[in-house]
């Protein structure tokens, strides 16, 4: 169904690199994205959750740039592709019986809604300096709030107020553009950073936590040379399987020069999957059914084909994995990877082959996943990843993946049932524009981070 509303357009400005107007349309016009219904292959089974890992690895990317280049430099050094190994990757139809992490049917879990029926708005609940990302530690009530110039603040949602900064690396990085503090995830008493260091290349960084805050200790657990200041990706997510999921971006400039997101040997243009042992002698492990731990690839590789995936998200309940990738001129795409096909497992998502449902470069890859999900740049012209809605005040909203778009700051979300994709324009935007991200609590119910400010709750209507 699509609701016959009109928006106007916002003006790109600090995130972005170029300045630049949206073209306006009709929600009429959203008749051109064309969905890819997914379905179950059978195969792989899902990701075993704290499964045993390997022998760890060592810390450094093999193809990095040297440590005495510019990132500005818009000449990167060569770097050689990698080839593709097939295995098939697919996605399904959508799933309306919760599971727990054991696999049991959870008896407390809602029934998916009808997205037809819902109705949201948007309650603003504080201002703070460019919040680009939120998380949850299971035993804190309070949410983290990363803001892009470099703190972390625990934040207490019910009241709209700030109850303490619990990290400060602003000396350590600068936001700009597409650069500074980009994501942060929590687990087993670390707090997980992402970020851009003062030469724009990424870190991610383990800090101690301490009570509600963290203590001194620290440790990197890798680390990227960027050749470009843009596409860094940023999102950190831990996964059902209590593995850390990292987005990298294709290393940016335009049109993927350096053939990234097709190159296995390369983080970039990837969704990394490693197990961080920040107490350990070395920093990570290497799951031991990685698709390219004993094949041609990057061992931390798990989906390749990525162009700057801008957040993705586990099902509370399913734990299927949605990916929003930033397109190149004319498609914004959002793709599902079902547990029950392995969570992705070795799935390329085309890039620069394919720029979301269309050719771009050359036929589509082995291992390939079509888009759930397009639109064009008459709607916007950078897709915000979000979340499943798992929460219990807009019980209509139940089971439909909730996303966005940075330009437009327009809220969405689509919903898989009985073999088909439904789309839904809720003709709300964000306060301020500028939809950086999304956040959960830990009950479900979603956030909107703006970084112009403004941190939101989508409420009903």
């Amino acid at each position: 169904m699509r609701r016959a509303t009109l928006y106007s357009c916002a003006l790109l400005s600090g995130f972005t690199c170029l300045t630049l107007l949206v073209a306006c349309a009709s929600d009429s016009a959203l008749s051109e994205p064309r969905p890819t219904v997914p379905t179950v292959t059978g195969h792989p089974s899902e990701p075993t959750i704290n499964g045993s890992t390997t022998a760890p690895r060592n810390n450094t990317n093999t193809n990095r740039l040297p440590d005495s280049t510019n990132p500005s430099d818009p000449a990167p050094q060569n770097t050689q592709p990698g080839q593709t190994s097939p295995s098939t990757q697919t996605s399904r139809a959508g799933q309306t019986s919760p599971t727990t992490q054991t696999g049991q049917t959870d008896p407390n879990a809602l029934a998916d809604g009808n997205i037809a029926d819902a109705n949201i708005a948007i309650a603003q609940v504080l201002v703070l300096d460019e919040p680009i990302d939120m998380t949850i530690a299971n035993d804190d009530p309070m949410a983290w709030i990363a803001q892009r110039g470099g703190r972390v603040l625990r934040v207490d949602l019910s009241q709209g107020v700030v109850v303490e900064e619990i990290l400060d690396i602003s000396t350590e990085t600068v936001a700009r553009g597409e650069q500074g503090l980009l994501g942060i995830a929590v687990q087993d008493g670390w707090l997980y950073a992402n970020f851009t260091d003062r030469h724009g290349h990424t870190r991610i960084d383990a800090f101690q936590r301490e009570g509600t805050g963290i203590n001194d200790t620290r440790r990197t657990i890798l680390s990227q040379e960027q050749p470009f200041p843009n596409h860094n990706g940023g999102a950190l997510a831990f996964g059902p399987d209590a593995n850390l999921y990292i987005g990298f971006g294709d290393g940016g400039s335009a049109n993927d020069p350096l053939n990234s997101g097709q190159d296995l040997n390369s983080w970039l243009g990837s969704i990394l999957r490693i197990k961080p042992t920040p107490t350990a002698a070395e920093s990570y492990a290497i799951p031991p059914d990685n698709p390219y731990l004993t094949a041609e690839g990057a061992p931390e590789t798990f989906i390749s084909g990525v162009r700057n995936p801008w957040r993705f998200s586990f099902d509370k309940e399913t734990h299927d994995l949605w990916i929003g990738d930033v397109g190149q001129n004319l498609y914004e795409e959002v793709t599902v990877l079902l547990a029950a096909n392995g969570g992705g497992v070795g799935a390329n998502l085309g890039w620069r082959l394919r720029e979301g449902l269309h050719e771009f470069s050359g036929a589509k890859p082995p291992n390939h996943v079509d888009p759930v999900w397009e639109y064009g740049r008459d709607q916007g012209c950078s897709v915000t990843g979000g979340y499943v809605y798992r929460g219990r005040a807009i019980p209509e909203l139940v089971g439909s993946y909730v996303f966005g778009d940075y330009c437009s700051s327009r809220i969405w979300a689509v919903q898989i049932s009985s073999g088909e994709v439904e789309f839904r324009d809720f003709a709300v935007a964000v306060p301020g524009g500028e939809l950086a991200a999304f956040g959960q609590d830990a009950n479900g119910e979603l956030y909107t981070l703006s970084l112009s400010g403004a941190v939101s709750k989508i409420v009903p209507q």
